[in-house]
């Protein structure tokens, strides 16, 4: 069976012909299904001529566009791996990301091409390169003008599922960012996963805040609409222009992470007239970190009744792997994360498995059944499924960190702590690398900082975990970040969450407390909170008092 997700675009091209496949916002430029797929045609007729064959790893440096799109379904139309890294992860980490994956091929932007030729030794593997735009010859011809000229059907690669389609890397959240391996029959159940769940196809239209998720929607026949933003900052979108191409292209649903949808609430609310550009809108999808109550019932406000709000759950390496439903979430299980149970994330979704085993950050080498812990435990969340990656990149160590054996397949450790509760659905209670482990107990950071997210004045909080110069254990803080509106002085502000916290058993021991201007957070969503970095900063401001 070919599992290669590209032939699926070019059955849409087939039996879509000229509905509309991907509309940039920005532009307005609009491809039809069989535009995309011709397009996507031509890409891979050029490059293909030019030496690029199937296996040869392609790092691919585009700005979200139609042209992005394409690229990367003809680099699936070779069997070509692509190589895909956030450019806001900073240069070092970009380098070094680089270096790693050793691409053989280079397509990118004249931006991008500088950036190659000003730090040559982590492109020294790149035996051919392409621009995208005009460099006025300076990095070669442009292949994106090239693609104008029609060269005919580019017969799919016959993809196994173990082939290697792609190398993805993670946020850096807990550490360097790392590559998954993204292999052909991963996609497909992606692919398959997010048709059959979430009910997405011909008719649908879709504007996802992460260009990515553009290759899903138009294979699975729906439209795409690449919206008019900076996909690395998305906490820093112009509501006014996703809003409107929300309205302008009759979007039915949307994936964004929590910062973009808590940005498009507060515009709704400020700008009711522009409400009605968001009747069309009939699913929102939020994730990339916990998604508050708070947040959804904005949200259920500003969209119509009959509008849903999922959360899925997942991780670079594995998503989705469970779901729930915004009103079960404000009608049900917000109240108990409200006093420190943690985020409930729901249901396993079809063809994947949980287990919850205790916490440990020692390599497990193979699954046991009787280690697994029971209901309304806290322990280390792992999973098995068709969405699963195999492995990292080029890390062995991390492979062994992450991956559990159990027979012919295997467990994915998430690196995230939580519980199965007796309804079967998942509570997330942190990342397991942000525990702080004292002497007597062991505390999660998202049960203790919901003790202090319900105040008004606080925007969010942080528990992180430092160490004194006599101790062995650490020592826990709690760190707020206001309200930007909030007029609260600070030291009224340090009182009234000192006395949340020593209201609850789970934070009634912390006895150190700091306010911080600005979290810093994930380039990707905008959302995850680096509690490391938050970690060195609270260990120098309480220099001198530990």
């Amino acid at each position: 069976m070919n599992v290669n997700i590209a032939k699926t675009l070019a059955q849409c091209g087939r039996d879509l012909g000229d509905e509309p496949g991907l509309v940039e916002a920005a532009t307005g430029k609009t491809l039809s299904f069989a535009e995309l797929n011709a397009r996507a045609d031509s890409f891979a007729h050029i490059l293909s001529s030019k030496g690029v064959t199937a296996g040869m790893r392609v790092m691919l440096m585009v700005r979200p566009s139609a042209d992005f799109i394409c690229i990367t379904f003809a680099l699936f139309k070779i069997g070509a791996p692509v190589i895909l890294i956030d450019p806001g992860m900073g240069y070092k980490n970009l380098l070094r990301c680089i270096e790693g994956v050793q691409p053989r091929v280079f397509i990118g932007i004249p931006q991008a091409h500088l950036f190659r030729m000003i730090f040559r030794r982590p492109f020294r593997t790149v035996e051919k390169h392409f621009c995208c735009g005009s460099s006025f010859g300076l990095f070669g011809t442009d292949i994106c003008k090239e693609a104008k000229h029609t060269f005919g059907e580019f017969s799919v690669y016959e993809a196994a599922a173990d082939e290697l389609a792609a190398i993805i890397f993670t946020t850096g959240s807990t550490g360097p960012p790392k590559g998954v391996r993204y292999e052909h029959g991963t996609f497909y159940a992606q692919l398959s996963l997010i048709r059959d769940y979430y009910g997405i196809g011909p008719g649908q239209t879709d504007q996802p805040a992460f260009p990515l998720f553009a290759l899903f929607s138009t294979a699975l026949g729906a439209t795409a609409v690449i919206p008019d933003m900076d996909p690395t900052r998305p906490a820093k979108v112009d509501p006014a222009k996703f809003v409107d191409s929300l309205g302008k292209y009759r979007v039915t649903y949307s994936f964004g992470s929590p910062a973009i949808w808590n940005v498009i609430a507060g515009y709704c609310e400020t700008h009711p007239a522009e409400q009605k550009k968001l009747q069309t809108l009939k699913k929102v999808l939020m994730a990339g970190a916990p998604v508050s109550g708070k947040l959804i019932a904005r949200m259920q406000a500003v969209l119509e009744d009959d509008a849903e709000i999922h959360t899925p759950y997942g991780a670079t390496e594995s998503l989705p792997i469970v779901s729930i439903e915004g009103r079960e979430i404000t009608e049900k299980t917000w109240p108990l994360t409200q006093t420190g149970n943690g985020t409930c994330v729901g249901r396993a979704l079809p063809g994947i498995r949980i287990a919850i085993l205790p916490v440990s950050d020692a390599v497990v080498e193979t699954f046991d059944s009787s280690s697994c812990l029971p209901v309304n435990s806290i322990g280390e969340i792992i999973v098995q499924g068709g969405v699963v990656t195999r492995a990292y990149e080029n890390n062995a160590e991390e492979n062994r960190l992450a991956k559990i054996e159990d027979g012919s397949t295997f467990w994915h450790r998430m690196g995230d702590c939580g519980y199965l509760d007796t309804e079967n659905r998942l509570w997330f209670c942190g990342r397991r690398a942000h525990r702080v482990v004292m002497q007597d107990k062991t505390s999660f950071t998202i049960p203790c900082e919901a003790i202090f997210n319900v105040h008004p004045s606080i925007f969010r909080s942080a528990l992180v975990g430092i160490h004194g110069q006599e101790n062995k254990h650490a020592i826990p803080v709690i760190i707020l970040e206001k309200e930007k509106a909030s007029t609260i002085s600070a030291a009224q502000l340090l009182l009234e969450a000192k006395t949340l916290g020593a209201a609850s058993d789970l934070t009634n021991d912390i006895v150190h407390y700091l306010i911080h201007p600005d979290f810093p957070v994930d380039i990707r969503h905008n959302a995850k909170i680096f509690r490391e970095k938050l970690s060195v900063w609270a260990a120098s401001e309480l220099k001198g008092e530990l």
